[in-house]
């Protein structure tokens, strides 16, 4: 065993030792003390800048949707999803944005895993069994804006469900509004030219052909 591993070691055994008195904790101070170790943990782990290096549960009514998700799960596969997350747990985390933050908890918004959420709240044995938890993991802190954030959003949903194609035009014209150009929204939410114009064209040609420059119209002598 080399100093490094007997340091490693060392460091494990004592964590051991510290863990131990978890267990003489309320399930839901325990879950509170976890959440402050693994934020702290993350903060030293050389897997820092990846969002799934630390799943927090929250509090479920501190996580809320977003006002823009397009994505749409039939019946049938809203059905699989209950079933999937009843029989196998839960396996994938929420990602999510910090949105407010007040002196007892910090509110979260949901960037993908809407539909998860909705079955962690209403389904009663997944809801008791995660102690009315929520597992969330950050989205890097250069998705700020929510611009970005809906990006994200769609580049999360593409390869899942399907889009509809309402939302998806209204996206694409607050993201134009916004001041991004149909290059930056089809690099940004993996669509190609015809497709954001298209969308665009769902709201109306005054607003796909807003930001267009024209010549003057030609006058009769």
């Amino acid at each position: 065993m080399t100093e490094l591993d007997l340091v490693g070691h060392s460091i494990v055994e004592q964590a051991a030792t510290l863990f131990a008195q978890l267990d003489a904790l309320p399930a839901d101070s325990r879950i509170d003390v976890i959440n402050e170790i693994r934020t702290r943990l993350h903060h030293h782990s050389p897997m820092r800048n990846e969002p799934v290096d630390c799943v927090l549960w929250v509090r479920q009514d501190h996580v809320h949707a977003n006002d823009y998700n397009p994505n749409v799960v039939a019946p049938a596969e809203m059905d699989l999803l209950k079933l999937s997350i009843t029989a196998d747990g839960l396996t994938q985390p929420i990602v999510a944005w910090p949105v407010g933050t007040t002196e007892d908890h910090t509110t979260y918004e949901v960037v993908d895993g809407f539909h998860r959420t909705q079955v962690v709240k209403t389904v009663g044995n997944v809801r008791d069994r995660v102690h009315a938890r929520m597992p969330v993991t950050i989205i890097n802190p250069d998705r700020t804006g929510r611009d970005d954030r809906i990006a994200s959003t769609i580049r999360h949903n593409r390869a899942r469900g399907e889009h509809a194609v309402a939302p998806m035009a209204e996206i694409v014209t607050e993201l134009s509004r916004q001041g991004r150009s149909d290059t930056w929204i089809g690099e940004h939410l993996g669509m190609d030219p015809d497709e954001v114009l298209r969308l665009r064209q769902v709201n109306g040609m005054a607003e796909a052909w807003a930001d267009r420059q024209f010549s003057e119209a030609w006058e009769i002598a």
